[in-house]
Parts: C-alpha cells; sequence; structure tokens
C-alpha cells in the first residue's frame, strides 16, 4: 500500500464506536495475536472489540457467518434476536447450527456455537419477534446493530428503530447467486447520513421480490455477504478503514464480481418521528389478493374432503417448475403465477370444474387468485397455507423445502 492509499484510508475512517476495555488477559492476548500485531487494530483495536456490544437481527444464513466471525474476533457483548427454530432446510446455509439442532431454537443453538468458538463473549438471547414495541428499547442497548432478515417489513422496522435509537447498523441481502450489503447511519458524524430508506424508498409490490424460501439462494452465497457484515463491523467498532456508509456493494457469484456504487441520500425522504405498521406499509399480499382470498380461501383438509366427495376440481400449481419438481401435490396441473397474471394462461384454466389455486405458503396463490376471479372465476378459491400446509395436515409424507 503507497502512503498516498494510506492516507486516503485514514481519511474515510468514522470515529470509533466504542471506548477501551480496560484490559486483555493473558489467554485473550494470545487468542487474538494476530490482531494485536496488525498496526491498524492493535491492543486499543482489541480493546474496543471487548468493550463492544453488537446486535445482530436474525440468526440465519447471514447470521450464521457473522456471528461466529464476531465471536472469533473478540466482540464482548453479541445480542441475537431470533424466535425461530432450526429447520433442516436451514442446514444448506446456516452453519451456525447442525444436524443435532433441528428443532431446537435458533437463538439457543447459535448461542452453544459462540461459547464452544469462544467462550469470553457475552451472548444475550432476545426470543421475540422484533416489533414496534419492542425495537426501539432494545436497539438501544447496544453500540451497533447487523440485519440479516430476508423480508421487507422487518428491514424497513431496522432501519426507522434505528434512526430512532441513534444507531449504525450493517446490513446484508442476498437472492440465488447475488448479495447486497450496505452500512446505514442516519446520524453519521461525518455528513454521510444514510438509511434504507435512500436504497428503498418505497417496498416493492407483493411478490415482485420473491423471499429465499421461494426463489432460493447458494449457501455459500451467505459466506460471502456474511463475511462482509463482520468486516464492517468490525471496522466500525474500532474505526478503521472506509466502511460501506454511503455505497452499496453487489456481489455476483457466477460472475465472482464485487463492485460497489455510490448511494445517495433521497431528496424525497421523509424523517423517521415514530415506527409504523410495517406488514401494512410493505403489502406482504396486495389489496387485490387480500381481498380476492378474504372469502374463498379452502383449508387443506377441506381440500381433502372435497376431493374425497369426487366433486369436479381443477388444482392448479402456481409454483415455479424447479418447485413442482421438489414436490406436487397429486393431479395438479402446473401454471406458473406469472403466467396467470399475464393473462396468457387464463385460456387453459377449465370452465366445468372448480379451480383450487395452491402455492408454497399461499402468498402466491392470492395473488393469482385475483387476476383468476377477474377473469370471470367467480367459484374459484386458494388453498391456505399451500404445499406446506398440506404436508403438515394431510400427508406427512411429502417432502417439505
Amino acid at each position: 500500500m503507497t502512503v498516498d492509499n494510506a492516507e486516503r484510508t485514514r481519511s474515510g475512517s468514522l470515529p470509533p464506536l466504542t471506548t477501551p476495555a480496560e484490559e486483555l488477559s493473558r489467554d485473550e492476548v494470545a487468542r487474538y495475536s494476530r490482531h494485536l500485531i496488525i498496526p491498524a487494530v492493535g491492543m486499543v483495536g482489541q480493546k474496543r472489540l471487548k468493550n463492544a456490544r453488537v446486535l445482530f437481527v436474525g440468526a440465519g444464513g447471514l447470521g450464521s457467518p457473522a456471528l461466529m466471525y464476531l465471536a472469533a474476533a473478540g466482540v464482548g457483548t453479541i445480542g441475537i434476536v431470533e424466535f425461530d427454530e432450526v429447520d433442516m432446510s436451514n442446514l444448506q446455509r446456516q452453519i451456525v447450527h447442525g444436524r443435532s439442532d433441528v428443532g431446537r431454537p435458533k437463538g439457543e443453538s447459535a448461542r452453544d456455537t459462540i461459547r464452544e468458538i469462544n467462550e469470553h463473549v457475552q451472548v444475550r438471547l432476545h426470543e421475540f419477534r422484533l416489533d414496534t414495541d419492542n425495537a426501539v428499547e432494545l436497539f438501544s442497548q447496544y453500540d451497533l446493530i447487523l440485519d440479516g432478515t430476508d423480508n421487507f417489513a422487518t428491514r424497513y422496522l431496522v432501519n426507522d428503530a434505528a434512526i430512532l435509537a441513534h444507531k449504525p447498523y450493517v446490513w446484508g441481502s442476498i437472492y440465488r447467486f447475488e448479495g447486497q450489503a450496505s452500512v446505514f447511519w442516519e446520524d453519521a458524524p461525518d455528513g454521510r447520513g444514510r438509511n434504507y430508506r435512500d436504497l428503498y424508498p418505497e417496498a416493492p409490490p407483493p411478490g415482485m421480490v420473491p423471499s429465499c424460501a421461494e426463489g432460493g439462494v447458494l449457501g455459500v452465497l451467505c459466506a460471502s455477504i456474511g463475511s462482509i457484515m463482520a468486516t464492517e463491523a468490525i471496522k466500525l467498532i474500532t474505526g478503521i478503514g472506509d466502511s460501506l456508509l454511503g455505497r452499496l456493494m453487489l456481489y455476483n457469484a457466477l460472475d465472482m464480481t464485487y463492485r460497489t456504487v455510490t448511494l445517495g441520500r433521497d431528496p424525497d425522504r421523509r424523517s423517521v418521528t415514530e415506527l409504523i405498521d410495517y406488514d401494512a406499509f410493505c403489502g406482504v399480499v396486495s389489496d387485490e389478493g387480500a381481498a380476492a382470498a378474504a372469502d374463498s380461501t379452502i383449508t387443506p383438509v377441506e381440500l381433502r374432503n372435497l376431493l374425497d366427495s369426487g366433486a369436479a376440481v381443477e388444482l392448479v400449481d402456481v409454483r415455479e417448475p424447479v418447485e413442482w419438481d421438489i414436490v406436487h401435490l397429486p393431479g395438479a396441473v402446473l401454471i406458473p403465477k406469472d403466467r396467470i397474471l399475464s393473462g396468457e394462461a387464463l385460456a387453459e384454466l377449465p370452465q366445468d370444474k372448480r379451480i383450487v389455486l395452491h402455492c408454497k405458503t399461499g402468498i402466491r396463490s392470492a395473488e393469482a387468485l385475483a387476476a383468476v376471479k377477474k377473469a370471470g372465476f367467480a367459484d374459484a378459491v386458494h388453498l391456505q397455507g399451500g404445499v406446506i400446509a398440506w404436508a403438515n395436515q394431510v400427508d406427512p409424507t411429502l417432502p417439505v423445502y
């Protein structure tokens, strides 16, 4: 590194988030020796890490590598917000959990892994759903927030609560072969204040951006983005390097490319003064889908009884072909949602049978139901809970994904 580059790196640094702890024990000096001999980190930087309180929202794909490396790095207090349990489908990417953890609370599983990595780390579990009643108070207990959640409602909640708690946070997102990461800090002391609403002023329309559960994700992608998040956290805590504040990092695993783009402040962005109803703001299901499903929803047991009665029913699976290959209901036909919404597939729907639409969990089928009803199929319904509910309530031999 040249002198000019070093000077640029230092000039882009933000003030350290934490003050140094009083001392490191003999064991800690030995453990962190490879940090201590880096001039930019040294004893002071390591003491800052020891004194840091970091909260990670979610102990899933991104939380797994980030939590493990933050623990290994010597972050003194790590909080975990997680209310879910370990599922078999998590193990493909959520490496903080193991086979024996399936069925256990994710927070407890992550805590045990962290303790195995570094017994000097204090782990605080917050085993509840983050919401408008607890987010700001919880964030106020920490120096830095990391958000690895996979839904827009929680991302906006984390953003707004961090603003109201005056905390910086590191954000990461993954989908299939691509990932994104940035740092948001409305009160940044250098005037580069940005928040998630500068990147996404409004939530995308329901169904426009599938979740990882619907679209999939390459498991190893979590390591790439999760390690970036952990790196940004360490830089912010110690005050070294130039953070991703004001920049968005984009990663494509297929091309093996990283690039950063400048993230400007949205001139029309309103100040955040209170928390709102984020499910309503993001619209998990569109108003049209919700209205269509309001009185046209059938449960798995009701559908089983309807099929057993010999009624004329057309089971229409609106998922994608790759999902169909994993599991599908006997007698169903595959017509992906986009073909229904575009009108292309409406002519394929029978006029002499009652149409029952279904997807994985019921969200996409509700969207398709609105289009089908609009096309004149007044008695069409959709399956509540989708294929997952059918497997859980009717046919436990079916694989779930």
